[in-house]
């Protein structure tokens, strides 16, 4: 059983690419369909309880998984192969990048890189910043510049904003309730 556990999730955190949601397809198709530990509905329960706790949701399912196959070692193992594949690829890709950083070549790689992690952290949020408020985005602005230009800590301006959110809010709260 335990190695029915270890090899069923090293194939999931080694072939579900895209996050914890896109895991639970081959989670449901392993647990459930071809191993048969799992009824639909506690697949279900499973989702549902993934989601509620702390921590990744892929995680969270395998070590759920495993400890109602074989308790508290069946959580250890079930949790352990579902994070071997990233903790291998992750120390290969270090160990890659300390070894080579300072050849052209990986400088390159790096410099064609950086537009496109800035293009994929900036697509969402000009699609969140669609139905905001244009002081939200001035405040989204300013945080920006604060932590580039002045480069004051991100801790800092995480709390500024929320304590402005929060007033804000408020404020608001209190608009709402005045013209009951």
């Amino acid at each position: 059983m335990l190695l029915d556990l270890f090899l069923c999730f090293v194939q999931v955190g080694l072939f579900s690419i895209g996050g914890g949601y896109a895991a639970m397809p081959m989670i449901q198709a392993k647990a459930v369909e071809h191993y048969h530990w799992l009824t639909m509905g506690e697949f279900t329960d499973l989702m549902t309880i993934a989601e509620m706790t702390p921590g990744p949701i892929t995680v969270n399912s395998a070590t759920f998984v495993g400890i109602r196959m074989a308790g508290i070692p069946g959580a250890l193992v079930a949790t352990m192969g579902c994070i071997l594949p990233s903790l291998i690829i992750v120390s290969l890709l270090s160990w890659l990048y300390e070894k080579y950083r300072s050849m052209d070549a990986m400088q390159a790689v790096l410099a064609c890189l950086r537009p496109a992690v800035v293009a994929l952290i900036i697509g969402p949020v000009l699609t969140l910043s669609r139905g905001m408020h244009w002081t939200m985005l001035v405040v989204i602005a300013a945080s920006a510049l604060a932590i580039w230009w002045l480069d004051w800590s991100p801790i800092w301006i995480l709390a500024a904003a929320a304590a402005l959110g929060i007033a804000w809010e408020l404020t608001m709260a209190k608009k709402v309730k005045g013209k009951r």
